[in-house]
């Protein structure tokens, strides 16, 4: 016989769900996950530049991530790598350097003659558009919005799709100062140094831990890396590829950073654009991780979720 009373036990047995863990599948977790880089220096086919781009798939839907520097660069390389860009909506700016958005315009009308959604909704982080003094962000806003197209400027971590999440703006924790010193943004109060306060990554969650990606990462890798696990996941990072701006960080800074990265768990580690090519050997070897897991990306390079890591012949 039960001694205890039937309302007892429904709440001792309610008080235990809501003591137990959340498992992985009590929240949105990516299932499939390909990146392939369309857009950076170093090239195994179409064309190198200086910029970044790359075309993610996530549980089918496709997301274009950054559009290159060159107006024809992406579109090119996207061609000759046959990715078909008519089928993705969404396109991402890390930020507003004309490296990273240089390909938007001439990629949109380019797909919209085959389909009017392609590209067509660009989401960007809160300040995207603050006046630097150049027009450039502001005439590619209009011109973009003029072929029907809108832009979401994000001021917090979203849920793009189930398990894809914008960073937003990423606090600046650490005194990582991953931008040039030159920049200034006009404000109604004067004019300040401009930190590239917009700075965003896409992330993500899948089983196995994050998947971060990067354009130049402004705001330093370790505020971003920190700034994901405080605000969407504290999982540990089983990738975190594209640009993080370290091609002329000292041994020092390159140590503590790696130290971070491990205490974060990096299993996979895909340098782009100005990550630079030392950076990321120096991070290799700091890291602990083999040319099969830490590697230069080429055009063309590919990470696939639950497969090795393909960053191209040229580039392993």
């Amino acid at each position: 016989m039960n001694r205890f009373p039937r309302r007892l036990r429904a709440a001792c047995i309610g008080l235990l769900i809501c003591l137990a863990p959340v498992s992985a599948q009590d929240r949105h977790v990516a299932k499939q996950v390909e990146i392939r880089v369309l857009s950076t220096m170093l090239a195994n086919a179409g064309l190198g530049e200086w910029g970044f781009a790359a075309v993610v798939d996530v549980d089918g839907q496709r997301i274009l991530f950054d559009t290159g520097a060159r107006p024809e660069t992406v579109l090119q390389n996207a061609r000759e790598l046959r990715v078909d860009l008519t089928t993705a909506t969404h396109v991402i700016l890390s930020h507003n350097h004309p490296d990273h958005t240089g390909g938007l315009l001439t990629l949109r009308r380019d797909v919209m003659a085959k389909n009017s959604s392609a590209l067509s909704k660009a989401h960007a982080g809160k300040g995207i558009t603050l006046d630097r003094g150049t027009g450039w962000i502001q005439k590619l806003k209009t011109d973009y919005e003029g072929t029907g197209a809108s832009l979401v400027e994000h001021d917090k971590p979203t849920e793009l799709f189930p398990g894809v999440w914008l960073t937003g703006p990423v606090a600046r924790v650490h005194p990582e100062k991953n931008w040039g010193a030159t920049g200034t943004i006009r404000t109604a109060s004067g004019t300040v140094e401009d930190n590239i306060p917009e700075d965003m990554s896409l992330v993500i969650v899948t089983a196995k831990g994050l998947i971060v990606l990067s354009g130049c990462g402004h705001a330093g890798i370790v505020n971003t890396l920190e700034h994901v696990r405080k605000t969407i996941d504290p999982a540990p990072m089983h990738a975190v590829i594209g640009g993080f701006h370290l091609y002329d960080a000292d041994d020092a800074k390159l140590t503590w950073t790696a130290q971070k990265l491990r205490d974060y768990g990096v299993e996979n580690f895909l340098g782009a654009h100005c990550t630079g090519i030392e950076a990321t050997y120096k991070l290799r070897q700091l890291l602990g991780l083999k040319r099969g897991t830490a590697a230069v990306a080429a055009v063309g390079a590919r990470f696939q979720l639950g497969a090795p890591m393909d960053p191209g012949p040229i580039a392993r």
